[in-house]
């Protein structure tokens, strides 16, 4: 009677999702002091004051009925203007608002983008780790298939060798997320300039072209100088997928967009097929308040400040403790190894101390785990005691073997 596939995906939420709720729960149980909930990406920091004196504005300006009318089916013109001025004053571009699509957020930027290139056959690559939303986008949503590259562990950047190795007649787009969801790995200037060479030599081995598609919602969040190469001036057959959740803090207004620049190949038939992608999705319009309120707010940031902080303290102590894990450089999670093989196990064991950390398995790198480190400083402060006891069970269980 109904489509299995979408009572399955109902049924059993994401992991993280899952690892989330028995959170709310346990906060119940025991009050949300005693719950060290590490498991989603939920900024700790409010929205700027540009947020709020914007919603105001646009309300006093352009009225109650107005302002939460319908928008064009891309966005609104001046909003999507405001986009790209914004990007090209901070980043030397010559883009318009017609190389912009405003979306429900990065999930409808990314489904959109997958649904408008996904023809029957078609494999998309996704380099590990990865968000692993991306599996249900692609093969639930597209009817394509998603193949996982693994990971170069020692630092997160693209094993090049296995990406190589993955690439055949059938390979539509590869993903990239930078900085990284889970292991807050920034790629290097380095890294996308030979991603865009092999790119380029395989689309002309291969006879079409192979999309990048690159997914930026932590495009702000970099720590200590450290510069997020913006990949359309390095490849041309780039879509780029943002998101406002991050960096202005409002990740339950859902609001960003697809970039489809003019240098990308067929540009024009690519913006049509990305706003047929979207009507089929029965997206409408992004949400027409938070538009204006982001093209307001464009460039600005929340105080991110706290998050290099929680980082330093997070990434420190773990290490103290005998861990072991890449130093992030951005994005606001650390992805350290397990102290088991196991990560569900090793999450499993850590949930006695109610330290709610998400295994690294769904991200396509086993053994590890993720902590989102976006909570307040004084919490991870708790924590680490939590995290001592947790490491002290695992000598005292090697002393013992």
């Amino acid at each position: 009677m109904f489509a299995e596939n979408m009572v399955e995906l109902g049924q059993k939420r994401s992991t993280i999702r899952e690892i989330f709720e028995y959170g709310k729960k346990r906060a119940a149980e025991v009050g949300a002091e005693n719950v060290y909930d590490f498991s989603i990406g939920n900024p700790s920091v409010p929205a700027p004051d540009c947020v709020r004196t914007a919603v105001i504005n646009v309300l006093d300006q352009e009225g109650p009925v107005a302002a939460h009318s319908y928008t064009s089916a891309q966005g609104d013109l001046g909003v999507r203007t405001a986009m790209a001025d914004d990007l090209n004053r901070r980043f030397g571009t010559h883009f318009h608002a017609y190389n912009f699509y405003m979306t429900v957020g990065a999930a409808a930027a990314l489904s959109s983008c997958f649904k408008a290139l996904a023809e029957p056959g078609d494999e998309f690559i996704a380099i590990a780790p990865f968000f692993p939303e991306y599996q249900c986008f692609v093969e639930r949503g597209a009817g394509a298939r998603l193949v996982a590259v693994e990971a170069d562990t020692d630092a997160f950047q693209i094993n090049f060798d296995k990406l190589s190795e993955a690439i055949t007649p059938h390979t539509k787009a590869v993903i990239i997320n930078s900085p990284n969801n889970p292991s807050g790995t920034v790629y290097s200037e380095k890294t996308i300039k030979t991603l865009a060479a092999l790119l380029t030599e395989k689309s002309a081995a291969l006879d079409h072209p192979i999309f990048l598609i690159s997914d930026e919602p932590y495009r702000e969040l970099v720590y200590g100088g450290v510069q997020t190469p913006f990949v359309t001036k390095y490849y041309n057959n780039t879509f780029v997928c943002y998101s406002y959740s991050k960096s202005l803090s409002l990740p339950g207004e859902r609001i960003g967009y697809v970039l489809v620049p003019d240098e990308l190949e067929d540009s024009r038939t690519a913006y049509a097929a990305i706003c047929g992608a979207g009507r089929s999705l029965g997206y409408v319009n992004a949400p027409s308040l938070f538009q204006r309120v982001a093209a307001a707010c464009a460039g600005q940031t929340a105080d991110l400040a706290v998050y290099e902080k929680n980082r330093d303290l997070l990434y420190e102590g773990l290490l103290r403790l005998g861990f072991s894990c890449v130093k992030p450089e951005g994005a606001f999670y650390i992805f350290p190894r397990s102290l088991e093989p196991d990560a569900a196990a090793f999450c499993a064991r850590a949930r006695k101390y109610d330290l709610l950390l998400v295994p690294g398995d769904d991200f396509g790198c086993p053994g590890h785990v993720r902590i989102s480190y976006c909570v307040p400083t004084e919490r991870i402060t708790k924590a680490m005691e939590l995290f001592e006891k947790l490491a002290a069970e695992y000598r005292q269980a090697r002393s013992a073997e």
